[in-house]
């Protein structure tokens, strides 16, 4: 599933591509859980449930965990095998894709400690819509970029890569809130505002994640500008 060494020149050439297919799955196995914290946000989002809220709390511990292991992992085989092309390649995208996994965990963390808000957000009910459609699409945008890097898909990278921005739904969002004249209008807006921000975060590295993907893939430098958001 990876751009590995190749298994010919040796054991331990063989040996190394075998290190490489291993950090590409955990990698991988990194994205999943990331991935059904990002469910967890989508539940509380939807139903405020301070249960999945702390639960997805308790999993954010496990996810930056996941981060130190695989950031020594990926420096320990560059200081062991000096790797080439490919391989270099691999290993280094490996780095970025974890810190993107990490970022975007974070985001999702955001999201997930409005919980005890959950009424607040909910009170404009336009707005509300609008969060609710904004998270669903972040998230399809980074399921898009796990499938991408699971199966070195190019095409799909360079959609998700090249997808506009949410900047229209963003647009609405602060239209809906600034229609709102209740008393606590500042605090319904300063406190979607939040979700909202970190719902459009999520669909911005869900991009990077895409390009660096295309990278890997073509080793084309010129797709590395698109990682810059």
């Amino acid at each position: 599933m990876s751009p590995a060494a190749s298994a010919e020149g040796g054991p331990l050439r063989q040996h190394f591509g075998a290190e490489l297919e291993q950090l590409s799955i955990q990698v991988e196995m990194m994205g999943i859980v990331v991935d059904q914290n990002l469910e967890r946000m989508l539940e509380v989002l939807r139903s405020g449930n301070l249960a999945v809220a702390a639960e997805a709390i308790a999993v954010d511990d496990r996810i930056d965990a996941m981060n130190v292991s695989l950031m020594e992992r990926c420096h320990d085989l560059l200081r062991r095998e000096a790797p080439v092309a490919s391989d270099l390649r691999l290993i280094v995208s490996a780095l970025r894709v974890i810190g993107e996994f990490e970022r975007v965990g974070d985001l999702a963390l955001r999201v997930v400690k409005l919980a005890p808000d959950f009424e607040l957000l909910s009170r404009i009910p336009r707005a509300f819509d609008i969060l609710q459609t904004m998270g669903e699409h972040a998230v399809e945008r980074y399921r898009d970029a796990l499938r991408a890097w699971s199966a070195l898909d190019l095409e799909l990278a360079n959609r998700v890569a090249t997808e506009p921005p949410a900047g229209i739904a963003v647009s609405q969002l602060i239209e809906s809130l600034l229609a709102y004249d209740g008393e606590d209008a500042v605090v319904v807006a300063l406190r979607t505002m939040v979700a909202g921000q970190a719902l459009d975060r999520i669909a911005d590295h869900a991009a990077v994640l895409g390009a660096r993907i295309r990278y890997l893939i073509t080793g084309d430098p010129d797709h590395l500008a698109a990682e810059v958001r």
